[in-house]
C-alpha cells in the first residue's frame, strides 16, 4: 500500500511475513532531481515484490534515489543489496554502517547470537541452539555496501524539506532520526512507536542501552514536532504524550523485575521467562525463538541498568550471567 502522507510524501507497506510488526512503513520522498527511500524491509522475495511494485506504482528509479537507512535492523536494511546502485548514495550512521560491514565480512551478528543464548541462559534454559532463527542474522542483508556516514546535525535536503540528523542510541547505539524544523514532522525509525514500544536490548555488557534510549526519548521530546512518521504501526500526532507514555512502560517494567529478582540467582533467561509481555503467545515455551532471543536481551538490558545502579547484583559463573537483587 502507498499512501501519501504529505507533499511528496510517501508511507510505503513493507509486509514482515511471521513476525509480530506485520509492515515496516518505508517513506519515500520525491525530489525534483534526487528522490529519498527511508528503510527497505526483509531481505526477502515478498518484501522486494512489495517495495519493487510501490517503485514501479510512484514510477521511479532507483538511479537517482537515494537512500537513508535509521539502523542496522534487518526490517529496515535487509533490502539494500537490490536498492543501491553505483549512482546513489546510502546514508546511514557511523557506527550502525560499520556493524553492517563488519557482520559481512566476519559473521558478527551470529557470533554475537551464539554468545548471547550462552551468556544470558537460554541454552541452560531449554532454548534450542540456534541463533540463525534471529531476524537480524535470518534476513540480513548480502554484499559490502558503500555507505556515507552520518553523524548529529548533518543535513538531508530533499523535495522541500530539510532534514536534520538526530543521533537517538538505545534501540542500537547507532540509531538514527531525521527531524524537519520547519514542518515539524519527525521521521523516527523504531525509536518511537505507537501503540508498541521499541525492543531495548543488550547482547554485550559494554553499554547501558537502556540509560541511552531514555536519554535519547527526553532529547526528541524537547523537540516542536506536529508529526512522527515511526517504522511500524500507525503515525503518531502527540510526540511528547507518546514519550511519557513509553517512559512509564519501562518504569513498569522495571518494577516487574525487581518483583521477580530475589535473593536467589536468575539468569536474563529465567528472568524474561517471569517477565510481563505483551505478545499473542500464552506461554513462554510458545514463543518463537527469535522472541526469546529479543525477550531476554531485554531483560539483559533492563537488569544491567539495574546493576548499574546498584540495585541489584551480577555475577558470571561458567559463562552465564546471574542476578539477584541486592541486599543491604
Amino acid at each position: 500500500m502507498i499512501e501519501e502522507v504529505l507533499p511528496n510524501l510517501y508511507r510505503i507497506e513493507i509486509p514482515l511475513p511471521n513476525n509480530p510488526l506485520r509492515v515496516l512503513n518505508s517513506y519515500f520522498i520525491r525530489g525534483k532531481e534526487r528522490n529519498l527511500l527511508i528503510d527497505t524491509g526483509f531481505n526477502l522475495d515478498v518484501c522486494w515484490l512489495a517495495m519493487a511494485q510501490a517503485l514501479t506504482e510512484l514510477g521511479v528509479s532507483m538511479d537517482n534515489t537515494d537512500l537513508f537507512i535509521t539502523h542496522y535492523h534487518s526490517d529496515h536494511i535487509g533490502l539494500i543489496g537490490y536498492l543501491s546502485t553505483p549512482t546513489n548514495t546510502v546514508w546511514m550512521s557511523e557506527s550502525d554502517a560499520q556493524m553492517v560491514n563488519a557482520n559481512y565480512k566476519a559473521n558478527i551478528f551470529h557470533t554475537r547470537n551464539v554468545n548471547h543464548l550462552y551468556h544470558s541462559g537460554l541454552l541452560a534454559d531449554g532454548t534450542p541452539n540456534l541463533p540463525e532463527e534471529e531476524a537480524v542474522v535470518k534476513y540480513a542483508s548480502t554484499g559490502l555496501v558503500k555507505f556515507t556516514m552520518l553523524h548529529e546535525g548533518d543535513r538531508i535536503d530533499v523535495g522541500g524539506y530539510h532534514f536534520q540528523c538526530l543521533e537517538t542510541p538505545g534501540h542500537t547505539q547507532g540509531h538514527m532520526c531525521l527531524y524537519e524544523p520547519d514542518q515539524k514532522i519527525l521521521i523516527s525509525g523504531d525509536h518511537v512507536l505507537a501503540k508498541i514500544t521499541p525492543n531495548i536490548g543488550l547482547w554485550v555488557l559494554d553499554r547501558d542501552a537502556l540509560k541511552e534510549y531514555l536519554l535519547s526519548l527526553e532529547k526528541i521530546a524537547a523537540l516542536d514536532v506536529h508529526l512522527v512518521l515511526p517504522a511500524h504501526r500507525v503515525l503518531i500526532y502527540d510526540l511528547r504524550g507518546r514519550v511519557e507514555e513509553i517512559k512509564q512502560h519501562h518504569v513498569r517494567r522495571i518494577e516487574d523485575i525487581l518483583g521477580i529478582v530475589g535473593s536467589q540467582k536468575m539468569s536474563a533467561a529465567q528472568v524474561a521467562k517471569r517477565m510481563r509481555w505483551d505478545l499473542s503467545y500464552r506461554r513462554w515455551d510458545d514463543f518463537p525463538i527469535n522472541q526469546k532471543i529479543h525477550a531476554a536481551a531485554e531483560a539483559m538490558a533492563h537488569l544491567h541498568y539495574l546493576v548499574l545502579k546498584g540495585q541489584v547484583r551480577m555475577s558470571l559463573e561458567e559463562g552465564i550471567y546471574y542476578f539477584r537483587k541486592e541486599q543491604y
